[in-house]
Order: C-alpha cells, then structure tokens, then sequence
C-alpha cells in the first residue's frame, strides 16, 4: 500500500517568513520590489508548495496583515520598514523640504578649533552664531570638548578676526 502524502498548509510564521524571503529576493534581484501588492500575489507561489485551498488563501492573508509591511507611493510592500519607520521618514522628508536642505560639501574647508572655557563655550556659541560680524566668516561652527570647532572657507580671516576680539 503506497502512503499518498499531502503538504499541510504552512502556519502564520511560515508564510511570514517565506513572504520576507519572496519580497527580500525581489529587493535583492530587481533593487525594489515591483510585482507584490497584496495577499493574492503570493499565491502563486504558495500554490506551488501547497494544495490550493480557501485555507491556504486565508492564511497568507493573515500572515500579510500580520506582517504589517507599509506600501510605497505605487502600493507595493516595502520590506525593510516598518510602518511608523515610514511616518517617520516621512516626517523628516517634510521638514528637509520645508527647510530647503541642500548638501555642502566640506572638502574645501579649513578647520579652526578655538579652545574656550567649558562653562562659557555654550553661551560663546550663541553669540558667534547670532553675530553680524561672524556672519560670512564660516561654513559652520560645532561645540566639542574643550571649545568650539569652525569650518571655514578662509581660516586666516577668521583668525584674525577672533584674534582682534581677545585683544
């Protein structure tokens, strides 16, 4: 007597993890994925593992909805963000345009560290930052441990110029 065996569907966490692997393939071969919206996109793969069945359907749906994978602007699923990532990222889209962000490159910039006294180098950098005369002297100026660090496009102008002030 031949035993026939038939696959049993796969659980939740089954199809959670072969969906990562179907979509992580697909972000890995094609750079994005561009073929899976929803739940009956999957199927077909299931169905080559598994017996077609309205249980197998409901599972892969279940697993989908659990994974909670939010969807880009063309809904397809995003793998490798959750859904509050995306707010977020979104959030900080917003303001980068809000802003007018653009890149500066600082290839170009000298560097000048100006030793300060560590209770005085907070209120130093306010100053200098709000200061019509500091204005165009530097790219930007960063706290660090002992003093403030410039970035400039011209380091001798600067220098001098705080070197005026401490006469």
């Amino acid at each position: 007597m031949e035993e026939t065996r038939t696959k049993k569907n796969p659980s939740r966490k089954e199809c959670e993890d072969i969906i990562r692997r179907i979509l992580m393939t697909e972000v890995l071969e094609k750079g994005k994925n561009q073929h899976f919206k929803n739940a009956t996109d999957f199927m077909r793969y299931f169905e080559s593992l598994y017996p077609a069945s309205d249980s197998l359907t409901k599972q892969v749906q279940r697993a989908v909805r659990s994974l909670e994978m939010p969807k880009d602007k063309n809904g397809y699923f995003i793998i490798n963000k959750t859904q509050s990532q995306m707010e977020h990222d979104k959030d900080i889209s917003r303001l980068l345009n809000k802003s007018q962000a653009s890149f500066s490159s600082l290839d170009e910039c000298e560097t000048l560290f100006l030793k300060v006294d560590e209770k005085y180098k907070s209120y130093l950098l306010q100053l200098i930052t709000e200061s019509i005369t500091f204005k165009d002297k530097y790219v930007t100026v960063l706290e660090s441990n002992n003093g403030l660090i410039f970035y400039t496009e011209n380091k001798t102008t600067l220098k001098l110029l705080i070197e005026s002030l401490l006469e």
